[in-house]
């Protein structure tokens, strides 16, 4: 029965050796932990380890393995995909021919071209043609390749001569029941020649105390013989050991040969009689051994050697001392051969491993531009500023492009991206490119699988799939639709339907409702329509909607606002703001419900100042906002600091667009803010002088 066990890193072996030995009641989950998949001298990625941990568990599993890659940017805008390190047991020169073989072959697209530049270490560059998706590539190139190799796990040894399958813990017990006996089949052939040692010790220190005694016999023997029989007849006193004296002669045979005459030795008389191998020992003893010098050392190597057979008999006889005796010689192994994995493990590869479970909560700032540019930054980098502040840039603009879309949300939540199409496509936040303010972003047609023409129009941050919630969307002409979120629920990477949408219509706002929220619709024209969300049955996906507003011509629906009618409605605030900059805030309380599809009421007056409305927002007291204008600046002020007005205004400034900017593209609330660091302040008596001048405005 063939066994396949692959290698695993030093240090992690060492430890779970060292947890079974001082937990002998562990479970193999506690060892999993500890030694988490193998490690392969090659290096590379594991991909996936719920096989692997299977195969620990029962014995038999499989660890899949891919090459390790980097990307490099060269030339205009071009990716290389650059090898570094390739799966256990490939051969590179065969998974290089191959690559190339399915490169000349047109059946992997998008590279322009392969060269192997490997020395010492392994580099392999994969040039890729412009415009070509590096990760599409790359995945080609795992499925077609041995860039990715499974390493069939099969943990069978020999267990009292049979072939068993074992488990990671049933191998690991089999080993330290294999180094105990190490130890203790060690320490009985150390005992041994320790009792040799210390019983040819014990005759040459009787010899030395009984020396005068010892001289006289041998002269007066007329043989070796002779002598040795006088030596071995009698018994001789144990002056030499005084420290031996106390105890009984059965402790003391301890330290003996275990072949030797029990009639020999100390006896109950308190005699010491020689056996023949020691008289034959001090026979043969040179005159120099007669010196003082040497008498002294006789008796301290004899000393030194009970000490050595005393701790050989206590691991003997106590198990506690085996296993200190490999814990510490296991520590040594870790300290002098141990090294870092060399495998690192990717948990993409296992079906049931969330990626956010190893993302950390943070609250982010999400902006796209009307070109598809898409990036995330930390909300934490954007300090508050007063009312009328020119701001900051939140993201870098090119000459035909402008910012879109802004919104705050959490890296654990899920963003849905309704498309032009009607489509939604769900990405997860902390998979969008971070960068700084001066960064553009990256082409969300990277990200999504859009079609030819096919634009995100509208994105919706959710944390979950549930049936108690909607999904509420209007578009620009003003018709609305109420969708369970959980139809949603199998949205994947490659979309699905949300709605059917007529030709040059879309969307213009989208949210999540519970059932009993009221929806306000707001047009461009400043007028918005209150009405109770339930006015508008639930729909499935698969459909148009009905009117939530009546629009004259030339008008358009431009903002969605929801909130839940059994709150407050006097800590509530309607915030408007125009293309020009300007805006107000106005008591939820002032807009009364109307039936849908009606015109609705005044929300903000709009003059030749003021511009046509782009955006509203409700807030509440402790709230901030972010302003964002389409020449890519951004502005975050506590609403505070906004007037709070009548419906039937035109408000204050908002932000201070400058000469040659462009308008006011969108505002989006930032809940319960509490920042309030400024980054760039204006003149106050300026800012109240506006104040007084634009309140006293009405149309």
């Amino acid at each position: 029965m063939a066994t396949n066990i692959p290698p695993h890193n030093l240090s992690e072996t060492v430890e779970a050796c060292l947890y079974q030995l001082h937990h002998p009641d562990c479970s193999i989950e506690d060892l999993i932990r500890l030694v988490p998949a193998p490690d392969f001298p090659t290096g590379g990625i594991i991909f996936g380890i719920s096989d692997v941990h299977q195969g620990y568990r029962t014995g038999r599993g499989r660890v899949v393995m891919r090459a390790r890659v980097h990307y490099e940017e060269f030339g205009r805008d071009r990716t290389r995909i650059v090898v570094d390190e390739i799966p256990y047991m490939v051969n590179k020169r065969v998974m290089y021919e191959k690559m190339h073989e399915l490169m000349r072959e047109k059946k992997i697209e998008g590279i322009a071209e392969m060269r192997d530049e490997s020395s010492e270490k392994i580099r392999i560059c994969i040039d890729l043609k412009q415009g070509a998706m590096p990760e599409v590539v790359l995945n080609n190139l795992y499925k077609q390749t041995q860039m990715q190799e499974s390493f069939g796990m099969n943990m069978v040894a020999l267990v009292d001569g049979q072939p068993t399958l074992l488990n990671l813990q049933q191998i690991i017990i089999h080993f330290l029941s294999h180094r105990r006996e190490v130890v203790t089949r060690r320490t009985l052939f150390r005992l041994g020649k320790y009792r040799a040692q210390g019983h040819l010790l014990e005759g040459q220190a009787v010899a030395l105390s009984n020396l005068d005694e010892f001289i006289r016999i041998i002269r007066g023997a007329k043989t070796p013989a002779e002598a040795a029989v006088a030596l071995y007849s009698r018994g001789w006193p144990m002056v030499f050991a005084e420290e031996l004296a106390n105890r009984s002669v059965e402790e003391m045979h301890r330290y003996y040969p275990e072949d030797m005459d029990p009639t020999r030795g100390i006896q109950a008389d308190g005699l010491y009689y020689l056996t023949k191998v020691q008289i034959d020992n001090i026979l043969a003893m040179s005159l120099r051994r007669l010196t003082g010098l040497e008498q002294d050392k006789v008796r301290a190597d004899y000393a030194a050697m009970l000490r050595l057979i005393t701790d050989c008999l206590d691991i003997l006889a106590r198990p506690e001392r085996v296993n200190a005796i490999i814990s510490e010689e296991l520590q040594s192994i870790r300290t002098e051969y141990g090294d870092e994995r060399r495998s690192t493990i990717d948990l993409m590869g296992d079906p049931n491993f969330d990626k956010r479970d190893l993302i950390p909560r943070r609250d982010m700032v999400v902006t796209i531009s009307r070109g598809g540019y898409i990036k995330s930054q930390e909300l934490s980098d954007y300090n508050a500023q007063t009312r009328g502040g020119k701001g900051r840039k939140v993201q870098e603009m090119t000459k035909d492009d402008e910012v879109e879309e802004l919104f705050i949300a959490n890296t654990h939540d899920i963003i849905l991206c309704f498309s032009t199409a009607g489509r939604v496509y769900p990405i997860d936040v902390f998979e969008l490119p971070e960068g700084k303010s001066s960064a553009r972003g990256r082409p969300i047609v990277n990200l999504l699988p859009l079609e030819d023409e096919e634009k995100i129009s509208f994105i919706l941050p959710i944390q979950g799939y549930d049936d108690e919630h909607f999904v509420f969307m209007v578009t620009d002409r003003g018709i609305v639709k109420k969708t369970p979120l959980s139809a949603f629920r199998n949205a994947r990477l490659k979309g699905l339907i949300a709605t059917i949408l007529e030709e040059g219509e879309s969307l213009v706002g989208v949210a999540i409702t519970n059932g009993q929220c009221d929806a306000l619709v707001f047009s461009d024209a400043g007028k918005c329509v209150r009405f109770d969300e339930n006015d508008v049955r639930s729909m499935g996906r698969n459909s148009h909607g009905v009117r939530g507003i009546r629009l004259d011509d030339g008008q358009k629906a431009i903002a969605l606002i929801v909130c839940d009618n059994q709150v407050d409605e006097n800590t509530r605030f309607v915030l408007t703001a125009t293309e020009n900059g300007y805006g107000k805030r106005t008591p939820l309380s002032e807009y009364s419900r109307h039936g849908r599809g009606t015109k609705g009421l005044i929300s903000i007056c709009t003059s030749e100042r003021n511009g046509r409305v782009v955006s509203a927002v409700l807030t509440e007291e402790h709230d901030e906002v972010m302003m964002l204008s389409t020449g890519g600046k951004v502005v975050r002020t506590e609403a505070a600091q906004i007037s709070v007005v009548g419906r039937n205004t035109q408000g204050v400034k908002l932000i201070d667009l400058g000469e040659g900017e462009d308008t006011l593209a969108s505002l989006r609330r930032i809940h319960g803010a509490t920042e309030d660091a400024s980054e760039e302040e204006v003149d106050d008596e300026a800012v109240k002088e506006d104040d007084a001048q634009n309140m006293s405005e009405t149309d």
